[in-house]
């Protein structure tokens, strides 16, 4: 008779464990592709063309990849009009995406920038 007694606790033990516990964990994401893995700030990126040519070193300076800086910055330089280039202010700003671009007049240097602090600059080589 004690065996039975015990089973209608046991029961209930059984059942409101379930109420507390921790949501089952979350599918792991995916692992990262190089190319999406978030470049050390300053890292160099390879070179681009700029205006009329011009060669531009690209470098990551915040949480983003060479592959995106790289594209950001061609589609950048794709974008601006002559009369953009040519502004007394310097070229610029540019939205391309996320992304505001542009730099100072007669500065060789080119900044775009998100509003979640990543950054990517091109220098003229």
């Amino acid at each position: 008779m004690k065996s039975l007694a015990v089973l209608p606790a046991a029961l209930a033990v059984v059942l409101l464990s379930g109420c507390g516990a921790d949501p089952a964990p979350a599918a792991a994401p995916p692992p990262s592709s190089p190319a999406s893995t978030p470049a050390p700030a300053g890292t160099p990126c390879g070179e681009i063309a700029g205006l009329q040519g011009a060669k531009n070193k690209v470098v990551a300076r915040g949480k983003t990849d060479c592959g995106e800086a790289t594209q950001v910055l061609t589609d950048y330089f794709a974008k601006l009009t002559p009369a953009e280039a040519a502004s007394p202010q310097g070229p610029g700003p540019v939205v391309i995406g996320a992304w505001t671009c542009g730099s100072g007049p007669n500065d060789p240097v080119t900044s775009c920038s998100t509003e979640d602090d990543r950054q990517i600059d091109a220098t003229r080589s």
